[in-house]
């Protein structure tokens, strides 16, 4: 009995848990320089007007190729996707039992007749469609040896019920980036798009513990 008690109280618990609020977790910290090209430039001072800190080169690119350096993304993500699925099974069957004259026996009670069937009809559909556009910018924490930019940023936004966060990560070519320093989202690899929230608004749409419960725990089918 006790054993009982205890397993339903810590089912209880758990189910009462609340969901945890979204926090920063640490691959997403506000990146600290941790590499000499993060790193300002200090220049030597040396009373000229000349500083390396403002040195740019007439045909120098602008677009982002070295750690530290921020472009655009803008996404521009839509998917859509549908599932359908249907089962039937049907079946039948017969058995009949003779038996054969012996004199004058009457052999009709003795004759013998099964009949049985099966059926099973099912059926399932699922959908799901997605639909993001903004864009956010983010910026060049490594190069790889082939060339390719890993990016990542987040956007915060602060509303009056709550905080909605957007997240990016991922690998882009150079020669993707335009001439204004932006890129299109569908054109990163590995991506790894987040875009959620914490506050009133979104724990609206969170069942309560109650129906996380009987969900989980209490319902058998």
């Amino acid at each position: 009995m006790k054993a009982c008690s205890a397993l339903i109280l810590i089912l209880l618990l758990s189910a009462c848990a609340s969901q945890p609020e979204l926090a920063h977790e640490a691959d997403w910290e506000q990146v600290v320089a941790q590499r000499s090209g993060d790193e300002p430039l200090s220049g030597q001072q040396h009373g000229s007007l000349y500083s390396d800190r403002y040195m740019f080169t007439l045909y120098e690119d602008k677009r982002a190729y070295r750690v530290g350096d921020i472009l655009t993304v803008e996404l521009n993500e839509r998917t859509q996707s549908s599932k359908s699925a249907d089962a039937s099974i049907d079946k039948n069957t017969g058995i009949n039992v003779g038996v054969p004259l012996a004199g004058n026996l009457n052999t009709a009670e003795l004759a013998m007749e099964l009949n049985s069937r099966s059926r099973f009809d099912g059926e399932s559909a699922a959908s799901q469609q997605n639909f993001l556009r903004g864009s956010i910018t983010v910026r060049v924490t490594d190069v790889l040896a082939n060339g390719a930019l890993a990016i990542r940023g987040e956007k915060w936004i602060k509303l009056n019920q709550g905080d909605e966060y957007i997240r990016l990560q991922g690998l882009v070519r150079p020669e993707d980036i335009d001439v204004t320093n932006r890129i299109s989202s569908q054109r990163i690899a590995d991506a790894r798009i987040s875009y959620s929230g914490k506050g009133d608004l979104a724990s609206a749409t969170q069942a309560g513990w109650f129906t996380r419960l009987f969900n989980r725990f209490l319902n058998p089918f």
